[in-house]
């Protein structure tokens, strides 16, 4: 693996000027370093790192952009569960077609997903995140027009917003800050929990407070979207005049690309990604509802699930320390799986008895599951540009599949009037992916 490559998400990363193929214990004798876009394999233009340099001289500047950029990337998800029945309610929608206000901005997480690299590539990374939390922005607004389809429409919107954020943070972390990127990536991933869990606290007191009912709610965090975008502008205006991130081409290794949807480790690493992916999106657009279902009052049930967007911070932070310091990381997958089922398993025997215990059981779990499948990313490529490969792979196929999880739970809901059979299916992910997650942890490289 390639030394600058150990930051879970990483896009960029230092290979080595000869062209060999670095390994981790070859490391130490490798030629000086050059940076290089992992995504698109390439060194930077003279004008691109003279843009860089510009970048760099104002790091509070973009700090504070990178900080707010991160906040939006799961507010505007987390913050329709509280919801939820409500906005069922305003436009008479069955619980399955009410699981497509969440599963409509996952699906198009993958979609997203499959067109960052190249978007990032042809228009650079600042102007392309840029015009991520415009439309973001557009998209919560739309969301609270009178109609249902405004209501997905607009998830389209933030589905697509929010995966270029996803993919193309990251790398520009790893771009930018090269020397402290696990430090940054740290950052970034507690900003994002931490715009999930205020959103997800704040839906109902929000509602009220604005006396403007769901639609007042839902669209105040087009403001935070709006705010972000003018804190980006001095990026893009630094970095104006660059077409993505350099001109020419570099080989990442003197070996030919190799094709990760050829590989079966790759597709046991995208399968873990989907599957987590899965239960969370199951969690955040349900787990309000059957807490309220169960004959908890509605606030009380936002206050939880801010409570277990919160806990992530911890799974999140702590396992992937711990996976880049083992071998074989199957122990941690072992941890998580079981942290998730037994979550799940308790909203299905004691909803409300238990709510906080089961709250902090999935908390701990999906944060160090999340931060695990992208640790893996890593850890499991042989080079930097594989790793950018096998990202781009897994979360467009990962999210893909996250986005049937709502929308299954919700129709199973409906056709049996419980949520155990919805549960008992995501206990079923669970152990398949704690199935795949073992052979995804194996130590070894595509």
């Amino acid at each position: 693996m390639s030394t600058g490559a150990r930051t879970s998400g990483a896009r960029t990363s230092e290979v080595p000027t000869s062209g060999a193929r670095t390994s981790g214990s070859e490391a130490g004798g490798a030629a000086a370093p050059v940076l290089v876009d992992a995504e698109a394999g390439v060194r930077p233009s003279v004008t691109g790192a003279a843009a860089r340099r510009a970048l760099l001289a104002h790091p509070a500047l973009l700090l504070v952009g990178i900080v707010l950029a991160s906040l939006n990337m799961r507010a505007a998800l987390a913050s329709v569960a509280p919801l939820a029945g409500e906005i069922s309610a305003a436009f008479g929608l069955s619980a399955a077609a009410s699981s497509l206000v969440t599963s409509v901005p996952v699906l198009f997480l993958g979609a997203g997903a499959a067109v960052a690299p190249w978007l990032g590539r042809r228009f650079g990374a600042e102007r392309v995140l840029f015009a991520a939390l415009l439309l973001l922005g557009a998209g919560v607004l739309a969301r609270v027009l009178p109609s249902v389809y405004a209501l997905y429409g607009g998830g389209v919107l933030v589905g697509t917003a929010i995966a270029l954020l996803n993919v193309l943070m990251p790398g520009l972390i790893k771009r930018d800050f090269p020397d402290r990127a696990a430090t940054m990536t740290s950052v970034y991933t507690g900003a994002m929990i931490a715009g999930a869990t205020v959103a997800a606290a704040a839906a109902v007191p929000l509602e009220k407070a604005l006396g403007g009912g769901w639609e007042a709610s839902l669209g105040f965090w087009s403001l935070l979207a709006a705010v972000a975008a003018l804190a980006w502008l001095p990026q893009v205006l630094i970095a104006r005049g660059r077409t993505g991130h350099a001109v020419r081409a570099v080989p990442a290794g003197g070996t030919r690309p190799v094709n990760v949807w050829r590989s079966a480790l790759a597709w046991q690493v995208t399968l873990f990604m989907g599957l987590q992916s899965l239960w969370t999106y199951v969690l955040i657009a349900w787990m309000p509802t059957i807490l309220v279902d169960h004959g908890m009052d509605r606030s009380t049930a936002g206050v939880v699930f801010a409570f277990n967007n919160l806990v992530q911070v911890a799974g999140a932070f702590v396992v992937p320390l711990l996976a880049g310091r083992m071998r074989s990381q199957r122990p941690l997958i072992v941890l998580v799986t079981t942290l998730v089922a037994a979550g799940y398993a308790g909203l299905m025997v004691a909803p409300v008895e238990g709510a906080w215990l089961w709250s902090a059981l999935l908390g701990v779990g999906q944060g160090g599951a999340v931060g695990l499948a992208l640790t893996l990313i890593v850890l499991r490529s042989g080079d930097a540009v594989t790793a950018a490969g096998l990202s781009g792979m897994s979360q467009t196929v990962g999210y893909l599949l996250a986005a049937a999880g709502p929308l299954a739970a919700g129709t199973l809901h409906q056709a049996t009037g419980s949520w155990t059979p919805p549960i008992c299916a995501v206990l079923g992910v669970c152990a398949t992916a704690l199935a795949v997650g073992l052979l995804a942890a194996r130590n070894r490289t595509v």
